[in-house]
C-alpha cells in the first residue's frame, strides 16, 4: 500500500492544482506545465512530427490537452495504456453581451454551464477567468492571453427571507432571471467587464476579439474535517482524474507501450466538440503515432486498439451521510477507501468484467483497495468521457473516480488520501 505520509504524498499538491485551474484553458496550462517539469515539449497539430521511441510530448487543442510517452515497441506490438479525463466542470459561463443593468446595478450576463448545483453558488465571492483571442492571431494559430480578474468582483446575493417566505418550502432558481451576478452599482464612473478582462490580458478592450469565460469561486481549496484529511474545494469533478492522471504519467517508468494522457474538454455538457470525447483529438493523435511507428502496415490502427485499454478516470459518489438511502446498499464507497470502479448495466459507465477486472489486477499489484460504486435500480447514474471514447475508437474502457461528496457543489469535498491511492492504482495501469 503506498505511504500516505504528508511529505510524499500530500493534499496540498492537489489543493495547489485546483487553485491554479479556475477555467479548463487554466487547467490546460497547468498540466502543460507540469509535464513540461517532467520533460514532455509542446507539439502543434499543424506541424509533421517526427518522433523516436520514448519521445515524451504534449498536444492541446482549445480547453483539451493530450501527452504521450512513445513505447520502445511500435504501437501495433504492444498497444496504448491510456488514461482519460476532463478539464471542466459547472459552471456559469459570460456571455458575448455580458453588460446588464437592472434596478440601478451593473449586472454580468452569464448562462449556465453543465448540471451545477446552482443555489451553492449563492453568497459566495466570485471571478471570472478564462482565455481572450487577441486581434493579432492567425486563423490556424490564434494569438491569446489567459486571464483571471483579481479580487471576488461578483456576487449572487440571495434574496431575503422577509421578501420570499415561500424559500422555506423550497429554494427555486429561474437561471435567467435568478442567476446573473452583480457586478457593481450602475454608475458611468465603473469600467465594466470587458474593460476589465482587457486590462488583466495587458490590452486594449478593442483588442479582444473572443473570449472563454467562467465564473469561478475564489476561495483557495482547504483542509477540513476532524483528522485534516478532507479536501475542499470547488471543480474536483474532475480537476482530482486530471491531477492524478499527469501526476501518474509524469512519474511512470518508460516501457514498451505507449502511454498516454487525454483530459478532454465539454464533458459536463455531453462532449460534443471539436475537442471533446465525442470528437477526433485523441483519435487524430493515436492515428498519427500509428502512422509514425508502424507505417506500412494498413492494419496497425485496428491492431493497436485491440492491444489498448483505457482507463476513465472521473469522480465517483461517496455514501453521503444523511441521505444514504440514495445509494444501492451494496455498494456504498467511502472517502478515503482508494478508487471506486463504476459499474452500470445500461452502459452510462464502461466498464465489463474483462476492463473492471483488469483495473482490479493493478490495483492488487500497487497495493491500493478499491471499492464499487453502482446506482441504485430505480435511480439513473450520471455520465463520463469512458463510453463515449469506447464508442469512437473500440477501445476496452473501465470507468473509476476518486470517491467524493457534494459533486456538482461550488465547493466539492474529497479525501486527501485517496490522492495517493489513485496515483499509485494509474501509475500501475502505465506500468502494466
Amino acid at each position: 500500500m503506498p505511504d500516505l505520509s504528508p511529505g510524499l504524498f500530500p493534499g496540498a499538491d492537489l489543493r495547489a492544482f485546483v487553485d491554479a485551474s479556475p477555467s479548463p484553458s487554466h487547467a490546460v496550462a497547468e498540466l502543460a506545465r507540469r509535464l513540461t517539469g517532467a520533460g514532455f515539449t509542446e507539439l502543434a497539430e499543424t506541424d509533421a512530427w517526427s518522433l523516436s521511441p520514448g519521445a515524451a510530448h504534449y498536444v492541446v487543442r482549445h480547453g483539451s490537452l493530450l501527452a504521450f510517452r512513445l513505447g520502445s515497441a511500435p504501437l501495433a506490438e504492444a498497444g496504448m495504456r491510456l488514461v482519460g479525463a476532463h478539464t471542466d466542470s459547472p459552471t456559469l459561463r459570460v456571455r458575448p453581451r455580458s453588460d446588464v443593468r437592472q434596478a440601478g446595478y451593473r449586472l454580468v450576463g452569464v448562462e449556465p454551464y453543465g448540471g451545477g448545483l446552482w443555489h451553492t453558488w449563492l453568497d459566495r465571492e466570485l471571478t471570472v477567468a478564462g482565455r481572450v483571442v487577441l486581434r493579432s492571431g492567425s486563423p490556424t494559430r490564434p494569438s491569446t492571453a489567459l486571464v483571471r480578474l483579481d479580487g471576488a468582483p461578483l456576487r449572487l446575493p440571495s434574496l431575503a427571507i422577509h421578501l420570499d417566505r415561500g424559500v422555506r418550502e423550497g429554494l427555486t432558481l429561474d437561471p435567467q432571471r435568478h442567476l446573473v451576478p452583480v457586478w457593481s452599482r450602475d454608475l458611468d464612473t465603473e469600467p465594466g467587464l470587458t474593460a476589465a478582462v482587457a486590462d488583466a490580458a495587458g490590452v486594449r478592450a478593442d483588442e479582444v476579439v473572443g473570449a472563454d469565460l467562467v465564473l469561478a469561486d475564489t476561495q483557495p481549496a482547504g483542509v477540513t474535517g476532524a483528522d485534516g484529511t478532507w479536501i475542499a474545494a470547488p471543480r474536483l469533478d474532475d480537476l482530482a482524474g486530471c491531477h492524478a492522471g499527469v501526476t501518474a504519467l509524469a512519474g511512470a517508468a518508460p516501457g514498451e507501450r505507449t502511454q498516454v494522457l487525454v483530459a478532454n474538454d465539454h464533458e459536463e455538457v455531453g462532449s460534443g466538440s471539436m475537442s471533446g470525447a465525442r470528437g477526433s483529438f485523441l483519435e487524430d493523435v493515436v492515428r498519427r503515432l500509428v502512422a509514425i511507428t508502424d507505417p506500412d502496415d494498413p492494419q496497425a490502427l485496428p491492431r493497436t486498439i485491440a492491444r489498448s485499454r483505457l482507463v476513465s478516470a472521473d469522480m465517483a459518489h461517496a455514501v453521503h451521510p444523511t441521505r444514504h438511502d440514495r445509494h444501492e446498499p451494496a455498494h456504498a464507497p467511502q472517502l478515503g477507501g482508494g478508487p471506486v470502479v463504476k459499474v452500470n448495466a445500461n452502459q452510462a459507465y464502461a466498464t465489463d468484467a474483462a476492463s473492471g477486472g483488469w483495473f482490479v489486477e493493478r490495483c492488487a499489484e500497487a497495493g491500493v483497495p478499491f471499492q464499487y460504486f453502482v446506482s441504485r435500480a430505480d435511480l439513473p447514474c450520471g455520465s463520463t468521457i469512458g463510453p463515449l471514447t469506447a464508442t469512437r475508437l473500440g477501445l476496452a474502457t473501465v470507468d473509476v473516480g476518486a470517491p467524493m461528496l457534494a459533486m456538482h457543489s461550488c465547493r466539492e469535498l474529497a479525501s486527501a488520501l485517496d490522492v495517493p491511492l489513485m496515483v499509485a492504482a494509474l501509475t500501475a495501469c502505465y506500468s502494466d
